[in-house]
């Protein structure tokens, strides 16, 4: 039942937010389903049936995983791809891994997350203003996906950034990120400034349509281990998200 006059006057976003949760809701359904990608789904699920020692009480999810977060989010996050034994496992992006903890203490620093911690998907976590998503939906061999693998994937980034309409800044972690995420833009038919950004950790781009694409580093354990990312870098990224954005607006 739609809501009455009253409550849409008071709420305004209401339709809207109920049309995008339900568009979101069909898109997670389709992702979970899918089984494109012959080498994705036999590594997926041979992982899930061959668990790590520490996690043998866990019933691996062992699917592709869906975004996650806010409907009415100006932010969105896109990643490389689940973690064989962190999202593979939980069946939420980011949960469960040391790049979670990186990504989502930032986030909770800048008002973006409710809490500093994502390690399964009934720990509490809320996303505020933000939307998480990778550019391959399932966990693949050696963290390595294939072209094909890519463009499998990339129409379920079209249709969330369709029905994300209040995006307004992308942030790509890694090189793949920016590079697909600059392919979907083209795939939407938007223009890609000349000469193409270029990725680069802390370079920021006004794409048309008012879209702002900021490159960071992987939060991975590879590049903070190694101090190619350090805290204070990450946390610049998102303080430039939180100026770009300002306060957390009212989403009924």
């Amino acid at each position: 039942m739609l809501p009455t006059r009253s409550a849409r006057d008071k709420h305004p976003h209401a339709l809207l937010h109920s049309s995008t949760m339900s568009s979101l809701a069909s898109l997670h359904a389709e992702i979970v389903s899918c089984r494109r990608c012959p080498r994705l789904v036999a590594y997926r699920e041979a992982v899930a049936r061959n668990k790590r020692r520490q996690f043998q009480h866990w019933t691996y999810w062992g699917k592709p995983i869906s975004g996650f977060g806010d409907p009415h989010a100006r932010l969105y996050v896109l990643g490389l791809a689940p973690a064989a034994h962190g999202g593979n496992r939980t069946g939420r992006i980011f949960t469960g891994d040391r790049s979670g903890d990186w990504l989502y203490e930032a986030l909770h620093r800048f008002g973006f997350a409710n809490q500093a911690s994502s390690t399964h998907v009934d720990d509490g976590l809320k996303l505020t203003d933000c939307y998480i998503a990778a550019a391959v939906r399932c966990a693949p061999p050696d963290n390595k996906p294939s072209p094909g693998e890519f463009t499998a994937c990339r129409p379920y980034i079209l249709s969330e950034l369709l029905y994300l309409s209040r995006v307004q800044v992308v942030v790509a972690l890694g090189k793949i990120a920016f590079d697909q995420y600059l392919r979907a833009w083209r795939e939407r038919g938007h223009t890609v400034p000349s000469p193409a950004p270029k990725f680069g950790h802390g370079k920021a781009y006004a794409l048309p349509g008012g879209i702002t694409l900021i490159g960071s580093y992987h939060p991975s354990q590879q590049n903070t281990f190694t101090g190619k990312l350090t805290r204070p870098m990450f946390h610049r990224i998102f303080a430039a998200v939180r100026r770009h954005l300002g306060v957390i607006p009212f989403s009924g």
